[in-house]
């Protein structure tokens, strides 16, 4: 569920009275999403996302959410458009949160993905990571590798109350990481949480990118690395090569990888498991019965990590060097 705030009549109408919108017809609650709380807005004039910001956004980041959301959208991607006020302003306080009116996307979510979704996915990743290059602002990514000791160490001691030896394994892999993470790889702007809940379809074709609170500067490959545990996964655990080499082809089709880039790839996959793995374990071990946020099952990363540790090519994920256009080599 993500509503943890509850907006009166009176506060919601007198909001909207600051954009040239029309009047309220109506404002449902969305239950998907974890972070902030979303209504769909109705108005006289079509229909709009509310978001109210909760504590676990950082205030002081969303002028880069929104100027990233903005920039992108100016530049042809489909994603979400803050709308400014009478006075402006994109950002506002409503029952003391940060909260915005955000452009309503069409489409659908995929329950169940398929390798045209991924293949969709490919491209329109490398155009956001293009479109992306030459915005103004940068943000740390402050859930990457310097990040993963810290959460481990928070979760270390409980650990193997989820998964008897889990937190030896997490150690070694840790180590690992740590010494084996690239060093010198293309960065920019990435969405850094691309999972199929924040992808939007019209039947086999991307309609939108949405949720764009985790964006930060970071390896335009480590992108790639997420959604490869992301989308390539079968429910039984299995990967699926085929998901993989398709949302490759089509990423490299628009933005062609480095060799470097490609090289990299299965250690990225491996430290992107470990960032997801480490976060809901902590969310796991931390999130108190009876809370909004439903937790997220840790050991689905642990599968996923184990997977990557095992492989010693990138040729694993469906291709291989030769593949690469000569102007990545």
């Amino acid at each position: 569920m993500a509503v943890y705030t509850e907006v009166s009549d009176a506060e919601l109408e007198g909001f909207v009275a600051e954009y040239d919108i029309g009047a309220v017809v109506s404002c449902k609650g969305i239950a998907e999403g974890v972070e902030n709380t979303n209504y769909l807005l109705q108005t006289e004039t079509g229909n709009f996302i509310l978001t109210l910001y909760e504590r676990r956004v950082d205030p002081a980041e969303l002028p880069f959410f929104i100027g990233l959301m903005e920039h992108l959208a100016k530049r042809g991607l489909r994603c979400p458009t803050p709308l400014h006020g009478r006075d402006g302003q994109s950002l506002r306080q409503l029952c003391g949160r940060p909260a915005a009116i955000i452009s309503f996307l069409q489409g659908l979510w995929p329950r169940q993905v398929t390798a045209k979704h991924c293949a969709a996915l490919g491209r329109a990743m490398a155009e956001m990571h293009l479109k992306g290059l030459d915005f103004s602002q940068s943000r740390a990514n402050t859930l990457s590798v310097a990040a993963w000791r810290p959460l481990f160490e928070q979760t270390r001691a409980r650990a193997d109350e989820v998964k008897p030896g889990l937190a030896d394994t997490l150690g070694r892999q840790l180590d690992a990481l740590e010494a084996g993470w690239p060093r010198q790889l293309p960065s920019g702007i990435i969405h850094a949480d691309l999972f199929p809940d924040n992808v939007f379809f019209k039947g086999d074709q991307v309609s939108g990118l949405i949720d764009f609170y985790f964006a930060c500067t970071d390896f335009l490959a480590y992108d790639i690395a997420i959604c490869l545990n992301a989308w390539c996964f079968e429910p039984d655990g299995s990967f699926n090569v085929t998901k993989a080499r398709l949302m490759l082809i089509n990423y490299q089709q628009v933005r062609p990888l480095a060799e470097g880039e490609f090289a990299a790839l299965p250690m990225l996959a491996r430290g992107a498991a470990m960032r997801f793995l480490l976060t809901r374990l902590y969310d796991w071990l931390n999130t108190p019965a009876g809370a909004f946020v439903k937790r997220k099952d840790p050991l689905e990363y642990d599968r996923k990590l184990r997977f990557h540790a095992t492989v010693d090519s990138p040729a694993a994920y469906g291709l291989d060097v030769d593949s690469l256009p000569v102007g990545g080599r």
